[in-house]
C-alpha cells in the first residue's frame, strides 16, 4: 500500500517544498532555467540561435533568440519544463547507472550555458547555484539515493511548470501565453489551460508508470 500511494506523497511533497521561504527558490531557479533552455533549445532545433539567457531571484527567466519559429518558441517554454520534469523522473527510475549519466549530461548543459549564453553577473550567480546543486547530487549521494534525489527534483520542476502558467492570468497579456495569442489569435486562457492540461496529464502518466514499474 506504501508503494502504491509513494508517488502522490512524493508529488505532495514537492508542492509543499515550493511553498517553503527560501528553501524553495533554488527549485523555482530550476523550473526557470529549464523553462528559459527549452526556449532556446527549440529556437536552435527550428533553424534558430540563442542570444543569450537571463534568469532573475524571483523565479522569473528571459531567454533571448533570433530566427526560428516563433509559435513553437513561445509554445515550449512551459511544455519543455513539463517535458525535462518528466524526462528528470522517467530516467532516474530506469537504472541507477542511467541516473548518473543522466546527471551528468545536465552539468554539460549548465555550463555550456554559461559558456555560452550567459552575459550577466545575476544569470551566472543563479546557474552556478544549480550547478553546484547537480554536482553535490553526484558527489555525496550514492547511486540509489541519486535516483530518489532526481525523481524528487523532478517531480519539483512538474509541480512548479504546472502552477507556473497560471500566473499569466494576471490581466497584464505578458508572456508566452501573450505571444502565441497574437500569433494564433486564440485567447491566452486557451494556452494556459492547454500547459496546465499537459501538466495535469504528465503527472497522471507518471504516476501510472511509477505504479506499474513496481509490479
Amino acid at each position: 500500500m506504501a508503494q502504491k500511494y509513494q508517488f502522490w506523497l512524493m508529488f505532495l511533497a514537492a508542492f509543499i517544498i515550493l511553498q517553503l521561504p527560501f528553501i524553495s527558490i533554488p527549485f523555482k531557479w530550476l523550473e526557470s532555467y529549464f523553462h528559459e533552455i527549452s526556449h532556446g533549445l527549440t529556437a536552435l532545433v527550428t533553424g534558430g540561435n540563442i542570444v543569450r539567457i537571463q534568469l532573475f531571484p524571483n523565479g522569473a527567466g528571459l531567454c533571448t533568440t533570433r530566427g526560428g519559429s516563433s509559435f513553437l518558441i513561445s509554445l515550449m517554454g512551459y511544455g519543455g519544463a513539463i517535458l525535462w520534469g518528466c524526462l528528470f523522473f522517467s530516467l532516474a527510475s530506469i537504472h541507477r547507472k542511467v541516473a548518473q549519466f543522466f546527471s551528468l549530461l545536465l552539468v554539460i548543459l549548465l555550463a555550456g550555458s554559461i559558456v555560452l549564453w550567459v552575459r550577466d553577473l545575476l544569470t551566472l550567480f543563479i546557474v552556478l547555484v544549480l550547478l553546484a546543486l547537480v554536482l553535490a547530487q553526484l558527489k555525496y549521494s550514492s547511486q540509489k539515493h541519486l535516483q530518489t534525489l532526481l525523481k524528487m527534483t523532478g517531480l519539483l520542476v512538474l509541480a512548479n511548470s504546472l502552477m507556473s502558467p497560471l500566473y499569466l492570468l494576471d490581466g497584464q497579456a505578458r508572456g508566452d501565453g501573450a505571444a502565441l495569442a497574437d500569433i494564433t489569435y486564440i485567447p491566452e486562457v486557451i494556452w494556459v489551460l492547454l500547459w496546465f492540461t499537459a501538466g495535469l496529464f504528465a503527472t497522471y502518466r507518471l504516476s501510472r508508470i511509477s505504479f506499474t514499474s513496481r509490479h
